[in-house]
């Protein structure tokens, strides 16, 4: 089947007849979580035509960028400050996969045992799936696990790659090495795009971000309701869609979808009902289209209130000092902020195990799903201490591991109907 975009594909030298079945297993997909969803909010109407044109329009988009001379960013994590992107004239786009489509392109340089984000990601490279990757002039890899570290190495052969250093401690000499990083990746921008990065840029780059961030912690905000007035599907979908879409469009129409939920809560209206268990998801990121442990718990009878994880709370939490008007102080503002971020590679973390009691007592949740990918050391280890945190609030946890296959949905169906039901 041909389509408007095929040229600007195999001009991307994606592998089309592979690239069509992804698409076409995507769009079912997507059918079956999203759009069987009934009293859906007209706001995500958006959200759905973002997704269907996730590589047709918007690629279209970059692309016509790139022709006026813009750069564009690939990044796979929230530690790379999009602020200094912005600030250069580029465009920042979130690379991370959530499907197992390339995985056997990916084993043959790969251990089998590595995560699945990592296998997906450069799975989407080898077999020429993803015109995100294609499109980008640079590729920011970061520290944040060894799985990651050694796999950019092999990455590199393939694709433009820069690594980020990020601190496994938050002591002093951690923050230094820090702000030496951003300041060392703010020379790469300005590199690889041409363009010297001003205050006055910065600034402005500062606040579009702060906006979609803000937005977004309004979305959150109004999940705290009873009955939850959004599914946890369409949040994720949002958070996802918040890393490839431009930021301006993006606030602009989460702003108007948060209007149309502060309407739904006022009326009492929610998408599940009163006395459905309220779940928080945390741990590991979800990144498109991983959207089966949230279709699995909401067919369950329960809703999922919100997500403590890189597509979630960490990555909008907390916003960067707008107050600095010098360069230095801005940059400085910067390192402060992406310094905060409570990922599991950090040790000891026990912003992180605070972090997530708040989350959960804020948004009224009734237990939480710690959700973790096969063989993510990180967050499979520190799933210990998450469970006495909550155990000591006195919230129940359910403990999950799993990777992008469907193998295991009827066992994990099993474990959460029995968890939801315990909740009752």
């Amino acid at each position: 089947m041909t389509t408007p975009y095929d040229d600007m594909w195999e001009k991307l030298n994606l592998d089309l007849a592979a690239h069509e079945g992804l698409l076409q297993v995507l769009g079912k997909f997507y059918g079956d979580i999203y759009l069987s969803q009934s009293g859906r909010l007209k706001g995500m109407e958006y959200l759905d035509f973002v997704l269907s044109e996730v590589h047709g329009l918007r690629i279209r988009e970059l692309q016509e960028a790139k022709a006026r001379g813009q750069k564009v960013i690939g990044t796979f994590c929230v530690f790379v400050p999009e602020e200094l992107t912005l600030a250069a004239d580029a465009i920042q786009v979130g690379l991370c996969a959530g499907a197992e489509i390339g995985k056997e392109a990916a084993e043959k340089i790969l251990p089998r045992n590595t995560c699945a984000l990592i296998k997906s990601f450069v799975g989407f490279k080898l077999a020429r799936l993803c015109p995100y990757i294609e499109s980008c002039d640079l590729i920011v890899g970061e520290t944040t696990c060894d799985g990651k570290k050694k796999a950019y190495e092999i990455f590199a052969d393939y694709a433009p790659v820069y690594v980020m250093e990020i601190p496994q401690m938050k002591q002093a000499c951690d923050s230094n090495l820090w702000k030496a990083e951003i300041a060392r990746f703010k020379d790469e921008i300005e590199r690889v795009t041409g363009h010297t990065i001003t205050a006055a840029k910065l600034k402005e780059a500062i606040k579009l971000v702060n906006a979609r961030r803000t937005v977004l912690q309004r979305l959150n905000r109004l999940r705290a309701a009873a009955p939850a007035p959004i599914s946890g599907r369409d949040a994720l979908l949002i958070n996802q869609i918040s890393f490839y879409d431009d930021p301006v469009r993006f606030t602009a129409k989460i702003g108007e979808l948060c209007d149309e939920l502060e309407e739904s809560v006022k009326a009492g209206q929610g998408i599940a009902p009163q006395d459905a268990p309220r779940l928080l998801l945390s741990g590991c990121p979800m990144a498109v289209p991983n959207w089966k442990l949230p279709f699995v718990v909401e067919s369950s009878g329960a809703v999922i209130v919100g997500e403590e994880s890189c597509i979630g709370t960490r990555n909008i939490r907390d916003l960067v000092d707008e107050s600095g008007d010098t360069l230095e102080a801005m940059l400085e503002a910067i390192a402060d902020r992406y310094l905060r971020i409570d990922c599991a590679c950090f040790t000891p973390n026990p912003e992180r195990l605070k972090h997530i009691v708040d989350l959960a007592r804020d948004l009224k949740a009734d237990g939480v799903i710690h959700y973790g990918l096969s063989f993510c050391q990180p967050y499979a280890m520190e799933a210990f201490k998450v469970e006495k945190a909550l155990q000591d609030a006195g919230i129940p946890l359910l403990n999950i591991e799993t990777d992008y296959s469907m193998e295991d949905v009827e066992q994990l169906k099993t474990r959460v109907e029995a968890f939801v039901e315990m909740l009752h």
